[in-house]
């Protein structure tokens, strides 16, 4: 079949769709390193830390037990009463496991949440910079993605002015990160509530607040969700899972806490996509939810020492301009200043091109900001060894000065 004859016979919702672009650099980091290339790859958003013992253990004795059936569609029950205990613990939320649902990765648990709330034509506000899959995901429901973009300057934090101005007839739904991939900027209570006063008065708004990476916060003050705001806590959505706190990506395992109504929806879609997720894993998740959080504390400490260290070496670097996230574990420079500027056969228009160039040349790969809604900038993952952190800012510093 032709490349046209497969454009004709696909789906408009698949062609409608963009590859996901830090999957597409990693994708080819690995292609070069499979050539002998000694690539350093920045580009991926996953924990270099093992998963934790008991973690592990939990599995390999639910695969002794018997655990090879299965699940139920929305979680193990003890699953679910995990999360629900763990949501009124760390975050307080007023949700029982009737209002949990666990799903195969925090990315199901949002497709679900919006093929439950979307209907065509139904706008979506997405506060950005934004993780790369929203926009697709608010498409493949056939939404209408609107972005808020904050800058550097803001803290790349969308104030209550611009969400009230961008209010219409026709908002369904807010979707935002904190921590934030791609930047680590961490909504504050004060700013959350703000932010709440706003959606407060607009019932027909619902939130979807994607806390993969609650753990992995620098700020002292510790976290807060917009889902402990008793005014807008019935119309808040909350997202996370166990890839990121956990280092337990190839698990695969999302969840949502919401009003029983939501998540009743979000089974009844998963009931008929992929039913329950893994059954060894959410064992697992078990012992994760209800076990010491020692391991991901210990986690967290060493991306704030790298944190300190990628941005002590960003701020080295002639042109680019940097700032000190306080979650997650990216940096997400303004890397303009590089465009105009050549090198040989490399002629930088914008960040693609840089991003393309550093591959190539520096042998580092990172993530072009225009997936992230933010075309001035790229994303560095520093989820990273500190000696591996050390050699491609070197890299970068080398490359970036050849720039003319």
């Amino acid at each position: 079949m032709s490349t046209l004859q497969a454009q004709v016979a696909l789906a408009q919702r698949v062609l409608a769709l963009a590859e996901s672009e830090t999957l597409a650099m990693t994708k080819k980091a690995r292609e070069l390193k499979a050539q002998g290339v000694q690539v350093i790859n920045l580009s991926i958003g996953e924990p270099d830390f093992k998963t934790p013992d008991h973690i592990c253990e939990a599995a390999k004795k639910a695969i002794d037990d018997g655990f090879t059936f299965y699940p139920p569609v929305a979680g193990f029950p003890e699953l679910r009463q995990g999360i629900a205990q763990k949501l009124k613990r760390d975050n307080g939320l007023p949700w029982e496991a009737e209002n949990v649902v666990v799903s195969t990765g925090a990315k199901q648990s949002l497709a679900n949440v919006l093929l439950s709330l979307i209907n065509p034509g139904d706008e979506v506000l997405i506060l950005a910079p934004y993780w790369v899959s929203y926009r697709e995901l608010v498409k493949l429901a056939e939404g209408t993605p609107v972005v808020l973009t904050a800058s550097l300057e803001q803290g790349f934090k969308v104030s209550p002015e611009q969400l009230e101005k961008a209010i219409t007839p026709r908002t369904k739904a807010i979707m935002y990160s904190s921590p934030s991939n791609p930047t680590g900027a961490v909504y504050t209570e004060a700013e959350l509530r703000a932010l709440a006063a706003v959606i407060e008065k607009h019932e027909q708004i619902y939130v979807i607040a994607d806390e993969i990476y609650e753990y992995i916060t620098y700020r002292p003050e510790g976290y807060f969700s917009m889902g402990a705001i008793p005014a807008v806590a019935d119309r808040v959505i909350t997202v996370n899972g166990f890839s990121k706190g956990y280092a337990m990506t190839g698990w695969r395992l999302g969840y949502i806490g919401a009003a029983k109504w939501i998540a009743a929806a979000c089974e009844k879609i998963q009931g008929q996509v992929t039913s329950g997720t893994c059954s060894i894993a959410q064992r697992a998740a078990i012992a994760a939810i209800n076990g010491d959080l020692a391991p991901s504390h210990q986690m967290t400490k060493a991306y704030h020492q790298r944190r300190d260290l990628i941005v002590s070496l960003a701020n080295q670097i002639p042109g680019m301009k940097t700032y000190v996230p306080e979650g997650a574990f990216y940096l997400f420079p303004d890397i303009s200043a590089f465009f105009g500027k050549s090198n040989g056969q490399y002629h930088i228009a914008n960040a693609n091109d840089l991003c393309n160039y550093l591959i190539d040349q520096a042998h580092v790969a990172l993530v072009p900001g225009d997936a992230f809604g933010a075309p001035n900038h790229l994303r560095i993952s520093y989820a990273a060894s500190e000696e591996q952190i050390r050699e491609a800012m070197q890299r970068l510093q080398q490359y970036l000065a050849l720039l003319q």
